[in-house]
């Protein structure tokens, strides 16, 4: 039969070699806004999450923070121009995950009826078409990008890229 004690070796925290404790993986970190459906509200998305990437280490003119800068601007214009409802807004949330470290960024707006295609069913357009090439860099630079809708009212299009640690500043 088991002991007190073995059973709480069993759940007590793992030991790294050398008889020190393994640190556990920070949480992640997150950042939230809510901000107006236009062009406006987009460029100020855009701006908040160079801020925030900032302040958790990824400072401006790094390549982290620009292809954030990017992907950002690419999602939140999207939803500024196909997922607008008169009267509601889109949400912007990064996710800063530390121990790989990877960045989440999800842009939610309230038009669940207009899904992009899935991710490598994209159109390429011909040159003399002035758009439909934001999902295409999107594609490009992310590491993974999807949609999914969890509720009846929105729809979320997200997208994942890995951090790297000591980039220089430009």
């Amino acid at each position: 039969m088991a002991t007190l004690s073995d059973m709480n070796a069993e759940i007590s925290p793992m030991k790294a070699p050398h008889g020190r404790r393994a640190e556990a993986a920070p949480p992640p970190r997150h950042f939230t806004i809510r901000l107006s459906c236009t062009r406006r509200g987009a460029r100020l998305a855009r701006r908040l999450a160079c801020e925030q990437l900032d302040t958790w280490g990824w400072p401006y003119g790094s390549d982290a923070n620009r292809t954030a800068a990017l992907l950002v601007g690419e999602l939140t214009a999207n939803a500024a121009l196909h997922g607008r409802e008169r009267g509601r807004d889109f949400r912007l949330r990064l996710t800063l995950y530390s121990e790989d470290p990877a960045l989440r960024i999800e842009v939610t707006d309230p038009r669940p009826d207009r899904r992009p295609p899935a991710p490598g069913l994209l159109r390429v357009p011909s040159p003399e078409e002035e758009a439909g090439r934001g999902l295409l860099l999107v594609e490009a630079l992310a590491d993974h990008w999807g949609t999914m809708c969890g509720d009846p009212y929105t729809k979320t299009v997200w997208c994942e890229m890995t951090l790297r640690q000591g980039e220089p500043s430009s």
